[in-house]
């Protein structure tokens, strides 16, 4: 059970290192990054239509869901490459849920550890609290500029390890 509690911890580091990225491209260049990732996005969409077409064609033109699928994920993928404004709305949704999500999980780990009565706990819950109001803020302010947005993501990815790096330093004393 310690082996895998490391584990998580130390994978949860390595996603808000990844937060942490996203944050400052989002900082320093959020209209160049935003389309970036539009264009990459709708360019896997239209290399994995296409790839559907080539099967369709291998299997005799038998599998008629084939060609749906084709079509449907190119268009997509012609959709996303245009329509930057729509993907940075939905990343702000998919990371403002994430980060309400991450805080949730840190409030109801620092609960547990009242239980255990470490000194630490109250730091973890207002950091808890910190990022669930993060998340929300994000959620609620379709209007944010990208560099707020940027700069809370990268908020939350140094909230979230070090959360992360208490946990870890903490586990052996709470399994013992």
């Amino acid at each position: 059970m310690e082996k895998f509690l490391k584990k998580s911890s130390w994978t949860d580091i390595i996603m808000s290192f990844l937060f942490i990225l996203f944050g400052i491209l989002l900082m320093v260049r959020p209209e160049f990054f935003m389309s970036m990732v539009s264009i990459f996005l709708g360019a896997i969409c239209i290399i994995k239509g296409f790839l559907k077409g080539i099967d369709y064609l291998a299997s005799g033109k038998k599998d008629n869901y084939l060609l749906s699928i084709a079509i449907v994920v190119m268009i997509a993928g012609i959709i996303i490459m245009f329509c930057s404004d729509m993907i940075v709305s939905i990343f702000r949704i998919i990371i403002a849920l994430w980060i309400i999500y991450s805080g949730i999980m840190n409030l109801q780990t620092s609960i547990i550890w009242k239980d255990y009565q470490s000194r630490l706990w109250l730091l973890t819950v207002l950091l808890a609290i910190a990022t669930v109001i993060a998340g929300i803020y994000i959620l609620m302010n379709s209007g944010a500029m990208l560099q707020i947005v940027g700069g809370i993501i990268t908020a939350y990815g140094v909230i979230d390890i070090l959360e992360s790096m208490i946990f870890i330093k903490k586990i052996d004393h709470y399994l013992d």
